[in-house]
């Protein structure tokens, strides 16, 4: 597995099947899913999954027909899974810095992932490094 996990991001067809054509070609490719899902909002559906091999995965799912599709950088860290309102305290950071989280979901190993528009990174990895400092 890479040190850089990315968000692969496929907008899939609104038909059966489509999710396991994403699973089989992202599969064949060798492609390990570490987190995500798929989310359906006004009938469309889009994927969202956080890939370790995210220009191999970007190929498949292209060349598996499926798409729009694209693949971005994340933000990761922890939540104290213990401590209720944890997400409210760091979503008002981020919102106070100005940031906009346009997706937010777990990894397999409960790390919180936060996708947002480039421009809104840099102030994004600064709250975290402060949400993260003891």
């Amino acid at each position: 597995m890479s040190a850089r996990l990315q968000d692969l991001e496929v907008h899939l067809p609104d038909r059966p099947g489509a999710l396991a054509d994403l699973g089989q070609a992202l599969g064949r490719a060798g492609v390990s899913l570490e987190g995500g899902g798929v989310f359906t909002h006004d009938g469309r559906a889009v994927a969202h999954y956080l890939v370790d091999d995210g220009p191999v995965a970007l190929r498949a799912a292209v060349d598996a027909g499926l798409g729009p599709a694209v693949v971005r950088d994340v933000v990761m860290t922890r939540l104290d899974q213990e401590t209720p309102g944890q997400l409210g305290t760091l979503a008002r950071r981020l919102g106070d810095a100005g940031v906009n989280v346009q997706v937010q979901y777990s990894d397999h190993a409960g790390n919180l992932v936060l996708l947002v528009a480039d421009e809104d990174a840099a102030a994004c990895r600064e709250v975290v490094a402060r949400w993260e400092r003891p």
